[in-house]
């Protein structure tokens, strides 16, 4: 296939099932990991920034800004170099430094909080530093993950068509997805919910995220969680919702590369805990979909990393202590 540019790469990957680690159930995931920018935000990235340039909201030479933990920054940067566009990045210390790279080399500029905000996370505080950024520049222009409707509809019309199609002779009885801005799961669920509106949606939080009402507290584990909920979430349209800690993400990924192969991120991690959880409890449906959002590669000095794992094994260590 000849395509005129890489973003027209971006899609119809490919959907495995995981039957190694989940022998008595089908978990089929689509690996998003497999992307030209090598996560899910491909997806909404290209999505914003073409619709922004079709009606003209965007314009070549222009400043893009946006706050991200990493994978949506990278995708804005490789979007806006092809389109003739600036890139910023309001990102925080748990980036890893091969994001921080990347983001570089297609062009990005980089901004970096390190001040926490009132949760202890760094959201609020990125979000702070677009304002200044944005108030600093007329030709810039935030494009706001958190709130923008394109966010989920990238992935309703993107992931959710495709898994409707791939699944329509073998519906799934639950979407377990990992939560974030919550625009991934509710385009998601949404589509998919079109087809089979008994579809369990079952969202996967980390650990001292405030998403789903939990309690703030430290976590290191980028791509999952937030400080703050964002305005695009619906949380009258998750059925259930399981929290994982840096330490059990991390070793599900470890778990996941040895027995099927998958090198896959620590957002990809937590999903996968949360499925060990949800089996070694009897309560993993029949027919299971979900999606690993990215590469092990860019986590190699965390999830991977040992160090970085006796860190968040202490860490769970006290909060099993606590409870």
């Amino acid at each position: 296939m000849l395509l005129d540019n890489l973003t027209q790469a971006i899609g119809a990957t490919p959907l495995v099932r995981l039957s190694r680690m989940f022998p008595d159930s089908a978990v089929y995931a689509k690996l998003e990991l497999c992307n030209p920018g090598g996560s899910v935000k491909d997806r909404p990235a290209r999505y914003i920034i073409e619709q922004g340039l079709a009606e003209s909201s965007l314009r070549a030479g222009m400043h893009v800004i946006e706050s991200s933990s990493g994978n949506f920054a990278i995708a804005l940067a490789l979007l806006c170099a092809t389109h003739r566009l600036r890139f910023t990045a309001v990102v925080d210390p748990n980036i890893s430094a091969a994001n921080l790279k990347i983001i570089r080399c297609y062009g990005g500029l980089i901004d970096m909080v390190r001040a926490c905000d009132e949760h202890g996370g760094y959201l609020q505080a990125r979000i702070d530093r677009v304002g200044q950024l944005l108030a600093a520049d007329p030709q810039a222009i935030w494009i706001n993950q958190y709130a923008n409707a394109r966010n989920w509809l990238a992935h309703f019309h993107g992931e959710g068509a495709e898994l409707a199609t791939a699944l329509a002779a073998d519906p799934p009885d639950a979407l377990v997805l990992g939560v974030s801005t919550s625009g991934t799961l509710h385009g998601i669920a949404r589509r998919l919910k079109q087809a089979w509106p008994a579809l369990r949606v079952i969202a996967v939080d980390a650990l001292g995220s405030v998403l789903f009402g939990g309690t703030p507290a430290l976590r290191k584990l980028p791509g999952i969680g937030a400080s703050r909920v964002p305005e695009l979430l619906r949380r009258d349209e998750v059925d259930e919702v399981v929290w994982v800690d840096d330490y059990d993400a991390s070793m599900a990924c470890r778990a996941l590369t040895l027995h099927e192969g998958i090198f896959a991120g620590g957002s990809s991690g937590a999903v996968i805990a949360a499925l060990q959880r949800l089996a070694a409890q009897d309560a993993l449906p029949p027919r299971v979909v979900t999606l690993l959002p990215d590469r092990g590669e860019r986590y190699l000095d965390t999830v991977y990393n040992d160090a970085w794992l006796a860190d968040a094994s202490e860490r769970h260590r006290r909060t099993a202590l606590v409870a």
